[in-house]
C-alpha cells in the first residue's frame, strides 16, 4: 500500500507545497498509514509527526519510533476522533512548515488506487473479477479500485465492511471497536458512496476470529481488518464468484493487541516455568 503514501507526498511535492529537508510532515493514522509514511519519509528526507490515538496499537507505535517518527498520542478513545482532528489544527499553529497529510479529503488517495491497485487487479484476474470486497479507513482503497474496475467492467459488484459497532457508512452511530485502522466514526469525504452496491458490516470478534482461522488454516500472518474483509467474503451468495478482497497488514504489528492475547499469555506463562 506504499503506493498510495508515496502518491499523497509526490502530489503535495509537485503542488509544490512541500520541500525536502524543510517540510514536517504530519498525519493522522492508527498505524499502517504511519509506518507507510516513514519509509518514505526518510527516503526523501522529511520530518514526519504521527498522530495517533493512544493505547489501541502499541506495536504500531514501536515500529514508527525504531523509524524515526515522533509519535504524539491522542486520547481518542475518551474523546474521539474530534479529540485528534482538534490536536491537528494545534499542532498546524506550533509547527513550522507543517503540512498535513489529510488522507480522508485528498483526491491522490483514491488516485493512487485508480493508477495502480485497480490495474493490478485487472491483471492478475484477467479482467474475470466478479466482486470486490473492501474495508473503509479513510475510502481511498475501495473509491479509486471500484471507479476503475468499473470502467473495465460496469457490472462488478462493490462491497464495502464496515464494523458493526460503528456502521455510519450503514447510517449507523459511531461507537468504540477493536478493528483498527477502519470505521473512523465518520464518513471520509473522498468516499464514493454512490459506487458502493453493497454494505457489509463485520464485528470485532468476527474479524479477530477470522485473522486466527487464516493464520492456522492458510498460514497467512495478516491483521484485524483483514479478517473482517474474508469474513465479508463467506456471504452463501456469492459462492463461485470470483472475489477480490485485500489484506493490508500483517499480524506482526498486533501482537500486543487482543488478537495474540491467549496465545501471548500461554508464552508468558510457559516461559515463567523456566
Amino acid at each position: 500500500m506504499n503506493e498510495t503514501f508515496c502518491r499523497l507526498i509526490e502530489d503535495a511535492e509537485e503542488k509544490g507545497l512541500i520541500t525536502p529537508g524543510i517540510t514536517t510532515l504530519l498525519g493522522v493514522t492508527s498505524g499502517n498509514l504511519g509506518i507507510g509514511v516513514a519509509f518514505i519519509a526518510a527516503q526523501k528526507g522529511y520530518k514526519f509527526i504521527a498522530l495517533m490515538p493512544a493505547k489501541l496499537s502499541l506495536d504500531k507505535q514501536i515500529l514508527m519510533r525504531f523509524l524515526g517518527v515522533e509519535v504524539v498520542l491522542v486520547d481518542a478513545v475518551q474523546h474521539g476522533f474530534k479529540a485528534l482532528l482538534d490536536r491537528v489544527e494545534q499542532m498546524k499553529k506550533d509547527v513550522e512548515d507543517v503540512y498535513v497529510l489529510d488522507q480522508f479529503t485528498n483526491p491522490a488517495n483514491p488516485d493512487a488506487h485508480f493508477r495502480w491497485t485497480g490495474p493490478e487487479i485487472w491483471k492478475d484476474t484477467a479482467g474475470k473479477v466478479d466482486i470486490f470486497i473492501a474495508a473503509s479507513g479513510s475510502g481511498g482503497t475501495i473509491t479509486g479500485v471500484g471507479r476503475y474496475l468499473k470502467t473495465k467492467n460496469p457490472f462488478v459488484k462493490l462491497i464495502c465492511v464496515e464494523p458493526a459497532e460503528s456502521p455510519v457508512i450503514s447510517g449507523g452511530e459511531p461507537a468504540f471497536h477493536n478493528i483498527l485502522g477502519i470505521g473512523p466514526g465518520f464518513v471520509p469525504e473522498i468516499l464514493d458512496r454512490s459506487q458502493i452496491d453493497e454494505i457489509v458490516t463485520v464485528t470485532t470478534q468476527e474479524a479477530m476470529d477470522m485473522a486466527r482461522r487464516l493464520a492456522r488454516e492458510e498460514g497467512l500472518l495478516v491483521g484485524i481488518s483483514s479478517g473482517a474483509n474474508a469474513a465479508a467474503c463467506l456471504k452463501e451468495e456469492n459462492r463461485g464468484k470470483m472475489i477480490v478482497t485485500m489484506f493490508s497488514s500483517g499480524a506482526e504489528r498486533y501482537l500486543n493487541s487482543e488478537l495474540f492475547a491467549q496465545v501471548k499469555e500461554e508464552c508468558v506463562n510457559i516461559n515463567m516455568t523456566f
